[in-house]
């Protein structure tokens, strides 16, 4: 064993000493790391069009070095990178468990449903996948705690059937205190923000799974696939069937501001015109 081992060393150096040797032939792979943090930053702040942009300059990147074998290894760097993504997850608090399966659906995705002819419009569904999970887990920044603990809690429990009464409990507050401060700093009650985070979410299964409308409403605790149809549009503007057949329609996403705050920068630029 020790003797493969040592084998499998000595292996492995001499491959990076000829690599060494072969590299400074390739123009730009001196970028390859500096684009990719780029990249990494971008993501992580939601910037997917020139995500996008950064990720075909590594595609670029890797296709001087590696030629007609690029296919290949830009299949494994989209499985690295998701991986990279993940850690990010992590450290934006999200729970071990569920970043272990994004990188596990993200690596499904890459290995089942990559065509190489189309692997950079691929590049491209990757970011937005990237980018809409990351949405989502984005630490709320609204100067009352209870209601960001809310908000990650919701994020984190969406799939269970949540009502007022449910999360006011698991944070040991009365449902009117608790609806009162939500409504006060998100701008909106939180019914209705129960209601939009089904909405975002569904929107991923619609367009990327071949579950049954029904199945995805009995899957977000809509009472029937009637109102789901009928709150889904009321917030993207088309139903679930037209959003799933006509790819053209972008993710709706809730802009989260603090309403309380903006209110008070209101009163107060109106008190300093006075």
């Amino acid at each position: 064993m020790q003797l493969h081992q040592h084998s499998m060393s000595e292996t492995i150096s001499k491959r990076y000493f000829q690599e060494i040797d072969n590299i400074n032939q390739y123009i730009g792979v001196e970028e390859f790391f500096n684009i990719e943090s780029k990249l990494i930053f971008e993501i992580y702040h939601l910037e997917s069009a020139k995500a996008k942009k950064s990720l075909h300059e590594l595609i670029d990147i890797l296709s001087i070095r590696f030629g007609k074998q690029v296919i290949k290894i830009v299949r494994s760097y989209f499985s690295v990178l998701s991986s990279i993504v993940a850690r990010k997850l992590l450290d934006n608090q999200v729970p071990s468990k569920k970043a272990f399966a994004f990188n596990i659906a993200c690596n499904d995705m890459i290995e089942n449903q990559m065509k190489d002819a189309e692997f950079l419009q691929f590049a491209d569904d990757l970011i937005d996948f990237f980018v809409y999970f990351i949405a989502d887990r984005k630490q709320p920044t609204f100067r009352h705690q209870t209601v960001n603990k809310v908000i990650m809690f919701i994020n984190d429990e969406l799939e269970n059937d949540l009502t007022v009464e449910s999360i006011a409990n698991n944070f040991h507050i009365s449902t009117s205190h608790l609806s009162r401060i939500f409504r006060e700093h998100v701008g909106i009650t939180l019914v209705e923000y129960l209601n939009v985070r089904r909405v975002e979410e569904s929107q991923y299964y619609l367009r990327h799974t071949n579950k049954s409308i029904t199945s995805i409403s009995d899957q977000f605790h809509f009472c029937n696939q009637s109102y789901f149809t009928r709150i889904f549009k009321k917030y993207t503007g088309v139903t679930p069937k037209h959003f799933r057949d006509e790819l053209h329609h972008e993710f709706y996403r809730f802009e989260m501001n603090d309403a309380a705050t903006e209110a008070k920068d209101e009163k107060e630029n109106e008190v300093q015109n006075v």
